[in-house]
């Protein structure tokens, strides 16, 4: 937990204060006093002296006072003396504004986990090194170098990136956007983006937590913390470094699928957290929820001015599914007699191009308290006729006691300069263009749904690794293989309740006759075992539909030989003979272990929707019976699983089993590192699943 000095402390010193300008020391404590800091600030700086009217003491030993909250702008070593000489001083929380630390590497990572020592020793809590600093709009706290203070609003924003900070400070002042708190995480020796969001979720000067994140050093705290904070509010972030995502190489479909955006897209969504795209996304998602109430239903009203741009606004709600409200004929009889013969009263309410502000101030009137919609979006180009302040004015006034969100698209620049800054007044969001209106609509809209439906159950705990698949891992190990084909790899699934079709190890063509008459089967199929094939079909390893004995003896020899010839350094241990299993859908099912979030698990429909169409899902274990479910409905291709065209619906109870074993088993064994099971032949409803190969990739567990 976070000590409240680090926000409201009573009283700051500012360790390396200075009265030159040009210098970071100077910034800071010209930030907190003009800021207007009601308690005392005290400069620390061996040359003494004064600046904007305070004493700088020479030493942290010479400050008269208590020290609530310390700001660090000299050399890495100073920090560690500092750090408990303040902190027998009182103080609990320090910022550490100062470079020089991981950021460089070698040396500077020692002095980091120093840094990080010191302040755990001293009991101190430590934002950055190498950050902007922290602001506090409702607390008059600057302390940081930024260049000003936004003003006092309802957003609060974290930040991994000190220029982004400043960029988005620049962008509050320049357009009156009140902020709560701005908050940078520099290096994150000590608080991280979790603990930052656990914080605000208690603040009561913040309604909406922004943040932007290049990594995530505790997958699974930030994943827990996000569950337990977007519940009371939102929160959205800005994941860069997308495009490195999957860079290793990886022998599994999931392995090469998954990347570690993938991941992070999965933790979001498991933990509630709305993904900005892009910063101005960002910026639009909080407009919307800092000024508005979340949507309680989806039915959009837009009304217009104009007819292309109504066009538009309703083109892209119909992409992201959002429905518009129908007109009931009780408000069509209150509409009517306001509007000319040529007005349309369709939705979008076309109130035409001659339309001043008492015909939008008459239609928003006329619609509070409609029980049929649930949102609004009001929209104006500047025409001859049109009073964009005017209607702005109106728009506020009209919307205040509507209790459901109202956004605006003034569109245009010069002639709805004026008119924006009325409507931000009066706290309506308002967007350059509808198409960016509706998206930020839509992300209230997914987040009332997130908040209304409650977080799904916990994964189940472990009932213990079972005693075949801890020997099969372990002796795969201690013989020094990494990888573990369909022989191995079929103990280990069993032992978690997969079934597999019967089979048969043979080690000549003989031999594969033999399996055949053992099986009993009308069809078998052939495949190659050897631990350095892993992608049979590659090779010429898998033969299917083999009806009799001479096509079992005559399809082993195909078989080595053709493994031989294009993989000539694989050992061949000899071939599996198996009952072949016709019928059914092939899926793929498979993990990949991440490194910030642990295993993550990936689910698509087998064939060519994985190797081509890459329609997959992923979440991140231990997965709830929720999380298996959306996995299933989630990918493109699900229509395919129901029933169509007179096939049966495919057994979904099943696949939703068969993803949670995965999840239980990734829990058990950090052994896998990668894990594929493709193709896993789902059968008709109530006749279940069956893993048709599997491999995986195994690892010494950290």
């Amino acid at each position: 937990m976070l000590p409240g000095e680090l926000f409201h402390p009573g009283s700051v010193a500012v360790v390396g204060a200075t009265r030159n300008p040009e210098k970071v020391g100077y910034g800071v404590f010209s930030n907190l006093v003009q800021a207007g800091f009601p308690g005392p600030v005290y400069g620390i700086n061996p040359g003494g002296g004064e600046i904007l009217g305070h004493r700088l003491y020479p030493s942290i030993d010479a400050i008269p006072g208590a020290v609530d909250l310390g700001v660090f702008v000299v050399p890495p070593n100073a920090i560690l003396e500092g750090i408990p000489r303040l902190a027998a001083k009182g103080m609990r929380a320090g910022i550490v504004v100062s470079a020089g630390f991981k950021e460089i590497g070698g040396a500077g990572v020692a002095l980091e986990r120093a840094l990080r020592e010191a302040a755990t020793s001293a009991g101190v809590r430590v934002l950055g090194p190498n950050c902007l600093g922290l602001i506090n709009t409702h607390a008059s706290l600057n302390a940081s170098f930024s260049r000003g203070t936004p003003p006092k609003g309802n957003i609060s924003f974290f930040s991994q990136s000190g220029a982004l900070c400043t960029a988005v400070l620049d962008w509050a002042i320049g357009e009156n956007i009140g902020f709560s708190k701005f908050i940078s995480l520099g290096n994150k020796a000590d608080i991280s983006e979790s603990d930052i969001m656990e914080y605000l979720a208690d603040d009561p000067d913040t309604r909406v937590i922004l943040g932007y994140v290049e990594s995530i050093d505790d997958g699974r705290r930030f994943l827990c913390a996000s569950r337990q904070v977007t519940c009371r509010k939102p929160v959205i972030l800005v994941k860069a470094g997308t495009t490195a995502a999957g860079a290793r190489a990886a022998s599994s479909h999931t392995g090469s699928l998954a990347g570690s955006d993938r991941a992070y897209s999965a933790a979001f969504r498991q933990g509630g957290v709305l993904r900005a795209e892009t910063v101005e996304d960002l910026f639009d998602l909080a407009l919307g929820f800092s000024m508005q109430p979340v949507p309680k239903g989806d039915r959009l009203l837009i009304l217009t001015n104009a007819g292309g741009p109504g066009i538009l606004a309703a083109d892209t709600a119909s992409l992201l599914g959002i429905p518009l409200a129908e007109i009931p004929e009780s408000l069509r009889g209150k509409i009517l007699p306001k509007l000319p013969a040529t007005a349309s009263l369709a939705n979008p309410v076309d109130v035409i191009g001659d339309a001043r502000a008492d015909r939008y101030r008459d239609v928003l009137s006329a619609i509070g308290g409609e029980s049929s919609i649930d949102m609004v979006l009001v929209l104006l180009t500047p025409q001859a006729m049109t009073e964009p302040e005017e209607t702005a004015r109106a728009t506020v006034s009209a919307s205040a006691g509507m209790g459901i969100p109202v956004f605006a698209s003034f569109l245009g620049e010069a002639s709805v300069a004026e008119s924006r800054r009325i409507l931000t007044a009066g706290c309506i969001p308002n967007y350059p263009v509808p198409e960016r209106a509706v998206r930020a609509a839509h992300a209230m809209l997914r987040y009332s749904r997130l908040r209304t439906a409650d977080f799904p159950e916990e994964g189940e705990s472990s009932s213990g690794r079972p005693p075949i698949a801890e020997r099969v891992i372990g002796e795969a190990l201690a013989a020094g293989r990494r990888t573990m084909g369909e022989e191995e790899s079929r103990g280990v699934l069993e032992a978690y309740g997969f079934s597999f079709p019967r089979h048969a190890f043979a080690d000549t063509s003989a031999a594969a006759v033999e399996s055949y008459r053992s099986l009993g089967a009308g069809q078998v199929v052939m495949k190659i075992v050897s631990p350095q094939v892993l992608h049979k079909t590659d090779v010429g390893g898998v033969r299917l539909g083999l009806s009799s004995e001479e096509e079992v003896a005559r399809a082993f020899v195909e078989v080595t030989s053709s493994v031989r010839r294009l993989s000539p350094s694989a050992w061949i241990a000899g071939v599996s003979v198996q009952e072949m299993v016709a019928g059914g859908r092939e899926l793929i099912l498979g993990m990949s272990r991440d490194p910030q979030f642990g295993p993550l698990l990936m689910f698509g429909l087998g064939g060519i929707y994985v190797e081509v169409l890459k329609d997959v899902a992923f979440r991140v274990a231990p997965l709830s019976r929720r999380d298996a479910e959306e996995m299933v409905r989630e990918i493109k291709s699900y229509p395919l699983l129901a029933a169509y065209r007179g096939s049966e619906p495919a057994d979904e109870e099943a696949i939703v089993e068969a993803l949670r074993r995965v999840s239980r088993l990734s829990c058990d064994f950090p052994e896998i590192q990668e894990l594929d099971i493709n193709p896993l032949l789902v059968l008709p409803k109530g006749k279940g699943i069956r893993a048709i190969d599997c491999r995986m990739t195994i690892a010494e567990a950290p």
